[in-house]
């Protein structure tokens, strides 16, 4: 059976193009994007280059008000907590589940072993097989309804994710060690263990990155880093 090619439009190209930039961190907050800039750097027509411009909108990548420019998203102290918190809620659920069985998914594995191998790698690199480790864990249960309420907030973590990276606020070795340690408590059947190692994981990323945005800090952003 023949597989199946998936068929971008110049929409879907010009919008993947668009958020590549925004997570490689090209674009930072507050940055404005316009639909004349956008059709002219591009060579698209207006019309595309509003398409694409609504559809990272849709997704958060970008904020405009009626009429307005579009602009990337100030997140502030309060939306990386909610975000954070939201996302530990539902990745919590998700090893409890997975340590009923002690399954490890490998794609867990092997986006980690993409991490640990990234020692002369820029910060912003990280994000992506970061993001692939988490959301392979939550897309092991098995639930098409966790995994698209995850997959709506993974733009929003992405976002978060290039300015904890480009601020260098958490380092390579450290991410990838606490990683193992989620999975190894993952395989030993100890839920509870996992989560409290997640807990501490996303903890510290979310209280110094608030700190960077201005806010004060929880106690989580002292937390030693493991080795």
């Amino acid at each position: 059976m023949a597989g199946r090619v998936r068929t971008l439009s110049i929409v879907d190209a010009l919008t993947d193009e668009l958020r590549g930039r925004l997570f490689s961190g090209e674009l930072a907050r507050d940055d404005t994007l316009t639909e004349a800039e956008v059709a002219r750097v591009y060579e698209v027509a207006r019309p595309t280059a509003k398409a694409a411009i609504e559809k990272l909108v849709g997704e958060g990548l970008l904020q405009r008000s009626a009429h307005k420019t579009a602009r990337v998203p100030k997140l502030g102290p309060d939306d990386v907590r909610d975000i954070y918190n939201t996302r530990a809620h539902l990745e919590s659920t998700a090893l409890r589940y997975l340590a009923q069985g002690s399954f490890v998914p490998d794609s867990a594995v092997a986006a980690n072993g993409e991490i640990s191998a990234m020692t002369d790698s820029t910060p912003l690199s990280i994000v992506e097989p970061d993001m692939r480790f988490h959301t392979s864990l939550v897309d092991a249960m098995g639930s098409p309804r966790t995994s698209r309420m995850f997959g709506s907030l993974v733009s929003e973590v992405r976002l978060c994710m290039v300015q904890v990276q480009g601020q260098h606020l958490l380092t390579t070795a450290s991410i990838a060690a606490e990683h193992r340690r989620i999975l190894e408590a993952v395989a030993s059947g100890n839920g509870e263990l996992a989560v409290s190692i997640l807990t501490d994981h996303l903890g510290r990323a979310r209280e110094r990155l608030a700190a960077a945005l201005g806010g004060v800090p929880g106690p989580e952003a002292d937390l030693p880093a493991p080795a």
